[in-house]
C-alpha cells in the first residue's frame, strides 16, 4: 500500500525534534523521553551533527555490570516492585551520559526519501525511526508510528469493496476466467 504513496520523509516527519549531547545525563534525557512521551531521540553534537541514537531498548539493554534482577528493570516496574538501589543511582550519578548507552551507526534519510524507502530500510535495520537530514544537518525524524498514520490516511482514500458486490469466490474467479477468455 505504501508502494503506491507518494508520501516522502519531508510529508511525514516530526520536526520539532527532541535531541540530545553525548554528554547529557541519562537522568536528563530520561526525563526528555518521559515528558516528550517518546521512545527514543537522535544524540547531536555541538554542530548538530547526528552521532546516535538513543531510545527505549538501549535503556533496557543498560545493564553490563548489574545482576540479571537489576537487568530486569522494566519488569519490575510492571510487576509493581522496587528498583534495585544500586540500578536508580547508577542512573541518578550525573557521571551516567548519553554517550555511555546511544546506539551509533545510524541509518538517516534525506527529505525526499519515499516512505516505501524509509519502510524498507526500517524493516531491514530493524530500527524504529530514522533522522531525517538535509545539508548534514537534522531537519526532522520518521518513526514508524508515522509511517502507519500515512498508510491509515491512504487506506481512507481507498474505497473498500464490500463483499456482497464482489459475489463468492467462485464467481469472481468465473468473472476472471470469462475476462481472460476473451
Amino acid at each position: 500500500m505504501l508502494d503506491e504513496a507518494v508520501f516522502t520523509a519531508g510529508d511525514l516527519m516530526t520536526r520539532d525534534v527532541a535531541v540530545v549531547h553525548p554528554e547529557t545525563s541519562l537522568r536528563d534525557a530520561v526525563k526528555i523521553m518521559a515528558e516528550r512521551r517518546i521512545s527514543g531521540m537522535p544524540v547531536v553534537d555541538d554542530e548538530g551533527t547526528v552521532v546516535g541514537v538513543m531510545s527505549e531498548g538501549d535503556l533496557v539493554r543498560w545493564h553490563e555490570g548489574y545482576t540479571e534482577r537489576q537487568a530486569r528493570w522494566l519488569d519490575v516496574l510492571a510487576e509493581g516492585a522496587d528498583l534495585s538501589p544500586v540500578f536508580l543511582n547508577g542512573i541518578l550519578e550525573q557521571h551516567r551520559k548519553v554517550k555511555s548507552v546511544m546506539t551509533t551507526g545510524v541509518k538517516t534519510v534525506a527529505e525526499d526519501t519515499s516512505a516505501r524507502d524509509i519502510a524498507r530500510l526500517m524493516y531491514a535495520n530493524n530500527i524504529k525511526r530514522v533522522p531525517v537530514m538535509c545539508d548534514g544537518k537534522l531537519i526532522g525524524i520518521v518513526a514508524r508510528s508515522d509511517l502507519v498514520r500515512a498508510l491509515a490516511q491512504k487506506l481512507d482514500e481507498k474505497p473498500i469493496t464490500s463483499p456482497s458486490s464482489v459475489g463468492s469466490l467462485n464467481d469472481a474467479l468465473r468473472r476472471g476466467r470469462e475476462k481472460n477468455a476473451t
